[in-house]
């Protein structure tokens, strides 16, 4: 099975359940300030996990684009990826438990309807309850129903191990317990199991080491939303519990082909093929560096070609795009000495793959190919600077050592290589072994981890708050962000549209497409046009409608992919019209007096405002 009949069969099969298909979000959260990106498919739902209406219904299925870097550094072994693709399917206080259970069940092994996996190799996790939230009793009463149905063992572990006819394992808070950030919708989990490696025998063992040695991998988890967590830590009963199901395609894939891993799947195996055909070398002789390639340029790739328009930078969600590219072009250098600009190679590949399902691939095609090329040569140039300060710091060390003994380069010089030139800890230690010299590595990481956690504490402060949150002030200001960007649009010209947006409810801070910097006057105007249609005291109205009939209206939204086929629209009296999410204040006259405290460049092409209501 390839990933798009993977994708399609998935869909169908919940459609057939009446789901309603909803497009993926965009990559770039809206109005979430605790990540820089989609890192779960229940990230754009979070408005309607906590109770919001839907404009698709109850029922909602798709597959969700995501990234997560957290783990960006294992990228290279068998298992991590940036970018992955989360199949999903929703109950927005409509079906629960027994539902998602028996339909995860009939789609993992029904082979006319599903994927006709063999039942006896799934296994199947549940909460057993921790920090005063019981045990996941009717989950485990339901896994139960479900396979003595199909004549299979229903056992129940009680000390989080397989044996003899056990089935169900119960665990803890850390394995199945959901909640995306600190706070928010969250609860207990189910998740299934497969086992990898029937051939080796009888599945044996603490069902934790099971999982670390890869006899077994989760394919499928769904999440039982019965609790909101709240600021102050407690766990609050939803009016209407919710269904959050994720299956990961790729990881599917890999199970289903009996793969050795994904990067031996049809998600990887066009763009291998054509690195092997750029570098000529072999995939099987330099895995490691293969790996990381294709996936950060396929991640970047998905990242450039979203709508929200981001580009490489030093900042946020720009600086993450920087560093996957130029690692990705450091790990070609490792493997030959290329001198013709790749990675927009790579990317071609895929678009040619994705474009279908994902069209703003093929939409934003020219852009993708254009800033990989500029950000590859710029790096080329970088580590050119690098090797000319690394020369310095390599002539110091020398006249100091006479190479008399052990020379070490201290973890402080290479972290100011690092910091400064944007040179790679690898290309350092490279340059070091040449030389018969080693770097300080504990050295080089603690100052790491020392500028990481300084920035964190930036961030937390920087993003604190946050529109999800609903607070009254971070709602005003949202509502200026409209009359902003209409404002914006008078003085400007037609050529500005929303590239992304971030409000607290200390500040807004609002991206917009625009190539050249604001004069005094402009900034001046903009804030005239916004206080003069506060002070009109006009009326924010919400309608529902179809896409077509918002485009109709004139309505404003590049996001609308995020919404499916109803859209809520938001109008402010004669000034504004925009498709958004929400929530709103009911009248302008609430906001105050508009001001902005800074424009500057955010990436190539794009502005950024922060402002304030005083």
């Amino acid at each position: 099975m390839t990933s798009n009949e993977l994708r399609k069969k998935y869909i169908e099969f919940f459609k057939s359940k009446l789901h309603t298909e909803i497009k993926s979000a965009s990559l770039i959260p809206e109005n979430d300030p605790s990540v820089l990106f989609t890192t779960a498919g229940m990230h754009p739902l979070i408005p309607y996990l906590l109770g919001e209406k839907h404009p698709a219904g109850k029922r909602l299925v798709d597959a969700q684009k995501c990234i997560r870097t957290g783990d960006i550094e294992d990228v290279g072994d068998n298992r991590h990826l940036t970018f992955f693709e989360m199949l999903g399917n929703w109950s927005l206080g409509d079906y629960f438990k027994k539902d998602a259970i028996n339909w995860s069940f009939e789609f993992l092994t029904d082979k006319n309807v599903g994927l006709g996996l063999n039942p006896s190799r799934l296994y199947f996790t549940v909460f057993k309850g921790e920090n005063g939230i019981p045990r996941d009793d009717e989950a485990i009463k339901t896994w139960q129903e479900v396979l003595s149905k199909n004549n299979l063992p229903n056992g129940v572990s009680n000390d989080e191990s397989v044996h003899d006819d056990i089935k169900i394992i119960p665990l803890g808070v850390n394995d199945n317990f959901w909640i995306a950030g600190a706070t928010g919708p969250c609860g207990g989990d189910t998740e299934i199991f497969y086992d990898t490696r029937p051939e080796e025998g009888k599945l044996e063992g603490k069902f934790e080491d099971l999982i670390n040695n890869f006899r077994v991998i989760e394919i499928w988890n769904n999440v039982f939303m019965e609790f909101n967590k709240t600021i102050d830590g407690k766990y609050e009963k939803l009016e209407k519990p919710n269904v959050d199901t994720g299956m990961g395609l790729e990881r599917t894939i890999t199970v289903l082909n009996n793969a050795e891993t994904v990067f031996e799947t049809d998600s990887f195996t066009n763009a291998i093929k054509k690195l092997e055909e750029i570098s000529g070398k072999h995939y099987q002789d330099r895995k490691k560096n293969f790996r990381i390639i294709i996936d950060h340029i396929k991640t970047a790739t998905f990242i450039l070609g979203d709508d929200k328009g981001i580009t490489p930078g030093n900042k946020d969600q720009s600086y993450v795009l920087r560093k996957l590219i130029r690692r990705a072009v450091r790990s070609m250098d490792s493997i030959c000495d290329i001198k013709t600009i790749f990675t927009p190679e790579i990317a071609r590949v895929y678009i040619e793959q994705y474009k279908e399902f994902y069209p703003e691939l093929e939409r934003n095609k020219e852009k993708i190919l254009e800033e990989l090329q500029k950000e590859e040569i710029k790096f080329k140039e970088t580590l050119d600077r690098g090797i000319i300060e690394f020369e310095k710091i390599w002539n110091e060390i020398y006249d100091k050592n006479k190479l008399d003994a052990e020379v070490v380069m201290s973890g402080e010089k290479a972290f100011f290589l690092y910091q400064s030139f944007g040179f790679p800890i690898e290309a350092t230690k490279d340059l070091c072994l040449e030389r018969g010299i080693k770097v300080d590595e504990v050295g080089f990481n603690e100052e790491l981890k020392k500028h990481q956690e300084s920035s964190k504490i930036g961030s937390e402060q920087k993003f604190k708050g946050g529109l999800a949150d609903t607070d009254p002030q971070t709602i005003k200001l949202h509502t200026a962000a409209h009359i902003m960007l209409q404002a914006l649009r008078m003085v400007l010209g037609d050529n500005v549209f929303q590239k992304g947006a971030n409000i607290t409810s200390e500040r807004l801070r609002f991206d917009f497409s625009h190539p050249e910097k604001m004069t005094q006057e402009q900034i001046a105007k903009v804030e005239e046009i916004v206080n003069k249609q506060i002070k009109r005291n006009l009326p924010v109205t919400m309608e529902e409608m179809t896409v077509e009939n918002a485009e109709k209206q004139g309505a404003m939204g590049v996001f609308k992919d995020k919404y499916g086929e109803l859209v809520k629209v938001y109008t402010i009296g004669d000034f504004s019209k925009e498709i958004c999410g929400g929530p709103h204040v009911g009248n302008t006259s609430e906001l105050g007096n508009f001001k902005i405290q800074k424009e500057e460049s955010s990436s190539a092409g794009v502005r950024r405002i922060k402002a304030i209501l005083e």
